[in-house]
């Protein structure tokens, strides 16, 4: 009930008598309080990391189908007369074996939602400034570029039991037209390499990643036949100290941000070499990346270099333009199926050639059709291909 002022007595009250007589009721406070609740709640919601947000995905169990039987169908061939006229016992016609269901038949996966841009980089939480350029670092809370600049792939495509095929196109920011064909031609997760020789690195790899490619820093490794044969300068040697090299990685790696991981530009001499190249797998180790290597590479020691360093690694199986023209390319491709449907998943590389952009282009229409997925290169380090 209000207070009855005429019922007090006649004096004067103290300042906290008079506070306390302003105090506001319990349904505006109430009020308050509910109103501050909703606004941190909703903050607290819009903070929380949701990858796949806005890609619904359905994944249903398919059963395979049975037979059906009805009284039009005779499970036994019809009785037929010999040449006396007599009949012929008749004889039961054994069933077509089916042929056996692959895993993934029986498997349905929707994604309705097209990969959505990645950020641009640096990412300041996974980059170290240094005179030179930025390098890639692990964040102070343990997030590795690897993650950061990765495509967010759907769990229910990392476990699907469908073969799976990733490709990463090499040769990217040395041609300006041909580069800004394959970001605005193939799909998303086509991923790219990037040499560190081109003159707007960073704006080409930028404008790839706004259309969701992945992309990963091709390395220049010595060849056999160097110095005649040579990838470019800063080229990381065989002979040279392990000091010598890192600085030359370091350099390479500050052309740059926003690389998942590594993959060699040619290297045949360099990536047989453990001396030289065990200290270059610890360093990408602990810049949080990952490597990748080509199939161009007969004799390598790549395998237990990483595996020492503990770097994740995989090999691709295929070059798809090896021999640069459309028929040879989608011969490639089909081998890339067949390493898929058998093993799960497989790797190609190419270079970013007109042809090998539109045979790609071409390929990729038809990939759902065949129960094929397409993913970007960071998924095969993950799921059931890591």
């Amino acid at each position: 009930m209000p207070r009855d002022e005429l019922r007090q007595p006649l004096r004067k009250r103290s300042p906290a008598e008079r506070l306390w007589a302003k105090r506001p009721g319990a349904l505006p406070v109430a009020s308050l309080l509910a109103l501050t609740v909703f606004l941190a709640g909703g903050v607290w919601v819009s903070r929380l990391p949701h990858p796949f947000a806005g890609e619904p995905i359905v994944t249903a169990a398919i059963p395979p189908p049975e037979e059906l039987k009805t009284s039009s169908i005779s499970e036994t061939a019809p009785a037929a007369e010999d040449g006396s006229g007599d009949t012929v016992a008749e004889a039961e016609l054994p069933p077509d074996p089916a042929p056996e269901p692959k895993d993934y038949q029986n498997e349905a996966s929707i994604i309705m939602a097209a990969h959505r841009p990645l950020k641009p980089a640096p990412v300041p939480a996974v980059t170290e400034p240094t005179p030179g350029g930025p390098l890639p670092r692990i964040s102070a809370n343990g997030r590795k570029p690897s993650d950061v600049y990765a495509q967010v792939t759907p769990m229910a495509v990392l476990i699907s039991k469908r073969p799976k095929i990733a490709i990463l196109l090499g040769g990217m920011g040395l041609n300006a037209k041909l580069t800004q064909k394959a970001i605005n031609d193939l799909p998303g997760d086509i991923s790219f390499g990037f040499a560190p020789y081109g003159q707007s690195l960073q704006a080409d790899v930028n404008a790839a990643r706004a259309k969701g490619h992945e992309v990963m820093l091709q390395l220049p490794m010595e060849p056999v036949g160097y110095p005649g044969n040579s990838p470019g300068p800063r080229t990381l040697l065989a002979d040279s100290t392990a000091e010598e090299n890192l600085t030359s990685l370091h350099w390479l790696m500050a052309r740059f941000a926003g690389f998942t991981g590594i993959t060699n530009y040619m290297g045949g001499r360099f990536l047989a070499s453990p001396e030289a190249l065990q200290p270059v797998m610890a360093e990408l180790k602990k810049r949080g990346l990952v490597y990748l290597e080509d199939a161009t590479v007969s004799v390598s020691v790549t395998p237990a270099a990483a595996k020492a360093a503990g770097l994740p690694m995989r090999r691709a199986s295929i070059i798809i333009d090896a021999a640069p023209d459309a028929a040879s390319i989608a011969d490639a491709l089909a081998q890339l199926e067949k390493e898929a449907e058998t093993n799960g998943y497989a790797v190609g590389t190419g270079a970013g050639l007109e042809v090998t952009i539109d045979t790609l282009m071409d390929w990729t229409k038809d990939l759902q059709q065949k129960g094929i997925l397409l993913v970007p290169v960071s998924a095969v380090y993950k799921g059931n291909m890591s």
